[in-house]
């Protein structure tokens, strides 16, 4: 077959943490879908990860135009790459990573191309690895960003640079509910203690606020931003965004998205559709949550990277004990930090947990929020999770760990009306009275707003009415068939 008639190439290069690469893989499967060819590389570390715990590449296995290739991310095999240490990883793929990857492009190395393959002809990076656009321009290959943190918080780093300026950073004082008026669009809500956690430390020349506060060159660098977001939910923030990068594909919630699609396709089962997950995803608890009544479950899980002290896991235990509602929790064998808390239970907790709790170190997220039986979900707030609990009409307690997540609860709470932010609490008293708000006080109300926000979630999938998320990953497909030539 003639190389020029194949079609596009387009390399997707996930930023190496489990929300980032559950993201890339569903829009990788949308671009299959298209029939395009794609390869989606990895961090070595990734890829040996997904390997013991996913299916990923089976799931592939019916696209023949899929491929997965690994690169080196730079950093010894036992760190932890994540926590505290995830700016490591940044300055390792910036400095090691670089040169191998434009080998790779430059050269075909590791098998990009083939007689049944083009070249690389487009590539889709995470936005915050800026080396990749380096790349990209110097070899002439358009490029697109995808960032898969959320487009709030993302506005909140192109506004750095306004915030400094306008003496709003570093803080004056410690009153962290000041509010904020250097955010266009946020002015009227967004406090101090909202902001990315960094902005905290009150040092401008902190590793994170010099990495964050270009974010409005370096995004505006590619030829456009992929978000994983619709038009109805971020309103707010995306109007002043495309001030910045006028090119916006907001082709989200990209899970539902590519259960939207894969529903649709005669020959595939939607089923073969799963998380890329880094854990081993616990089962058995769907068939708890079948015997339980509507409604009933709180989910608690605080995603792939936060870690808890002992103190604050015992707080977070003796709340929900106490709140007497029914609970699912994911604790990861990584999340607790120190050693030998598991024997300092007290018998209370692992009895009340025994009554009315189950406890799993990873769960089939997406199909337990969707379950009947879960009322509401305590999260971390990750894009991701954040995204998945709108479309699936729960409501959620807020507790976020860092970067995106502060804003995230922000917006939960203030601005979309779907729950409660816990942000810098941490005790029994608080937890229990804010479980019991939102599965038994505010029930009804709660339940209410996060199904209309649903029934909107799902509109921007749907073909004839207009759906936003549904013409524009239509339109990113056209473009990078246009720039392939």
């Amino acid at each position: 077959m003639d190389r020029e008639t194949l079609p596009p190439h387009v390399l997707l290069f996930p930023l190496p943490l489990q929300g980032p690469v559950n993201s890339t893989f569903k829009l990788a499967e949308l671009l299959c879908l298209a029939g395009l060819h794609i390869t989606v590389l990895l961090t070595e570390d990734i890829h040996s990860r997904l390997l013991r715990n996913a299916n990923t590449q089976s799931r592939f296995d019916r696209y023949p135009g899929f491929q997965l290739k690994t690169i080196p991310d730079g950093l010894p095999e036992n760190h932890s790459r994540s926590g505290d240490k995830f700016m490591e990883l940044f300055d390792s793929l910036k400095s090691k990573t670089k040169s191998l990857f434009k080998e790779m492009l430059t050269y075909g190395a590791g098998g990009l191309s083939s007689e049944t393959r083009r070249p690389v002809s487009f590539i889709i990076a995470d936005g915050i690895l800026g080396f990749t656009c380096d790349v990209a321009q110097e070899l002439g290959i358009p490029i697109v960003y995808i960032r898969t943190i959320s487009p709030c918080c993302l506005w909140v780093f192109f506004c750095l640079p306004k915030l400094i300026e306008a003496g709003e950073l570093p803080f004056a004082g410690d009153d962290l509910d000041t509010l904020i008026k250097s955010i266009p669009g946020t002015e009227n809500f967004l406090r101090r203690r909202d902001l990315p956690d960094f902005c905290r430390l009150g040092d401008l020349s902190h590793e994170n606020i010099q990495l964050y506060k270009t974010e409005s060159q370096e995004n505006a660098r590619a030829y456009g931003l992929i978000l994983n977001t619709f038009e109805e939910l971020d309103e707010l923030v995306l109007s002043h965004m495309r001030t910045v990068c006028p090119n916006l594909y907001t082709i989200g919630p990209l899970h539902a998205h590519l259960k939207t699609k894969l529903s649709k396709e005669t020959t595939s089962n939607p089923a073969s559709s799963s998380s890329s997950s880094l854990w081993k995803e616990d089962m058995s608890c769907l068939t708890w949550l079948d015997s339980q009544p509507s409604r009933s479950v709180i989910y608690v899980s605080f995603g792939s990277i936060a870690t808890l002290t002992k103190e604050q896991l015992m707080e977070f235990w003796h709340g929900l004990v106490n709140s007497g509602i029914k609970f699912l929790w994911v604790i990861r064998p990584d999340s607790i930090a120190g050693k030998g808390w598991e024997n300092q239970i007290p018998a209370e907790l692992l009895e009340g947990t025994k009554q009315r709790g189950y406890i799993v170190s990873w769960a089939p997220q997406e199909k337990v929020l969707e379950h009947a039986a879960i009322g509401g979900f305590w999260t971390h707030n990750g894009w991701n999770s954040t995204l998945e609990s709108i479309y699936a009409g729960v409501p959620m307690i807020c507790w976020p760990y860092f970067i995106d997540q502060l804003v995230n609860s922000r917006f939960v709470s203030e601005v979309w009306k779907l729950g409660l932010d816990m942000k810098d609490t941490c005790d029994r008293a608080v937890v229990e009275k804010m479980v019991r708000e939102l599965m038994e006080v505010r029930k009804e109300e709660f339940l209410k707003r996060a199904d209309e926000m649903a029934k909107l979630a799902r509109r921007c999938l749907c073909e004839g009415e207009g759906g936003s998320s549904l013409s524009n990953l239509d339109r990113l497909i056209r473009d990078i068939h246009s720039m392939s030539e």
